[in-house]
């Protein structure tokens, strides 16, 4: 297929651009030209926030689009009404933060029929299915790509290399419990190849895109961490309530980690019999961690952030307060 990638040089749209050309695609990606893109990609540059910065797009033609933009949904639409036309599908890289968290009742396992948050929303769930009606602008074949907890190489938001390199560094080291908690999550690489294969297949609507639920614990994420940095620290398991009462913020201060209750039921067990019918295959964690600690190890300096999302970890001193 002729595959272009709105972005293609960060996170996700790396995963796309590269996962198309090793299954033999030929791939153009579309940025600011800020980085170096995927070998063997062609590059169009322009700036999609930007009056006129989607110029280079009306002259092509593709079989497929992929679009991961997160942020303002008219970034999307615009994207969407050039090219009506100039492609046979559309993929929008979304989120399963489209649906409303019910924080105080029972979180039962969602699937894509659940009801969706208000369209006025005004954080990051607003703006991912602000950006879905946006991709409906391109009056064609549109498939949602919900995604959940987005791992591997190339991360720019730093959950996974926080905890490389807190591993790395070693000693006491707080582990947040219980070991058995379940984790849900995607490796952006499967995440791409699914979204190749259905567009290739012409499929549409929504697909929670995730693993399915239990696909490994916070146990086995950082015992394989560890061992993979090479086994400098002692986990210290701590009991959640432990944690919270010391002021610790899941997610942001320890990534990944969220306590029992409903957010992590919300967040780790969705509901992906849907995807995984449709052919989404989700590898072990050993080779999400393997692989993104000899892409963090490879680096000459911190793993690249991306200036739109907060700083994550926990301060040295504050861990060793707990501990």
């Amino acid at each position: 297929m002729r595959i272009l990638v709105l972005g293609g040089s960060g996170f996700v749209g790396r995963a796309v651009a590269t996962e198309a050309i090793a299954h033999g695609h030929d791939v153009t990606v579309f940025n600011r030209g800020l980085r170096d893109p995927v070998a063997g990609a062609r590059l169009l540059v322009g700036d999609r926030t930007t009056a006129g910065g989607l110029a280079a797009l009306p002259g092509g033609s593709w079989d497929a689009v992929v679009d991961t933009w997160s942020a303002n949904a008219d970034v999307v639409a615009a994207a969407a009404e050039v090219l009506a036309g100039h492609a046979a599908h559309y993929t929008y890289i979304s989120s399963r933060s489209v649906h409303p968290i019910d924080e105080t009742g029972p979180a039962a396992a969602l699937d894509e029929t659940a009801p969706l948050v208000a369209l006025d929303d005004p954080g990051y769930a607003g703006d991912k299915l602000r950006g879905e009606a946006a991709a409906e602008r391109f009056a064609g074949p549109v498939l949602f790509a919900r995604a959940g907890l987005i791992l591997g190489p190339h991360e720019d938001i730093g959950r996974l290399p926080w905890w490389l390199r807190r591993l790395e560094r070693g000693g006491p080291t707080l582990a947040p419990g219980p070991r058995d908690l379940p984790l849900q999550y995607v490796d952006a690489r499967d995440l791409a190849i699914f979204v190749l294969t259905a567009a290739e297949a012409g499929l549409t609507g929504p697909y929670n895109v995730v693993s399915a639920p239990g696909h490994t614990t916070m146990g086995e994420l950082l015992d394989t961490a560890n061992a993979v940095t090479g086994g400098h620290a002692d986990l210290r398991w701590t009991d959640p309530q432990t944690i919270l009462d010391a002021g610790i913020a899941p997610w942001t201060q320890l990534p990944i980690w969220l306590p029992p209750g409903n957010l992590h039921r919300f967040l780790h067990q969705g509901d992906v019999s849907r995807a995984l019918a449709a052919g989404l295959h989700c590898r072990p964690i050993q080779d999400t961690i393997t692989d993104t600690w000899t892409w963090l190890s490879s680096l000459p300096g911190d793993a690249p952030h991306r200036p739109d999302r907060p700083a994550l970890g926990l301060d040295p001193a504050v861990e060793q307060k707990l501990l």
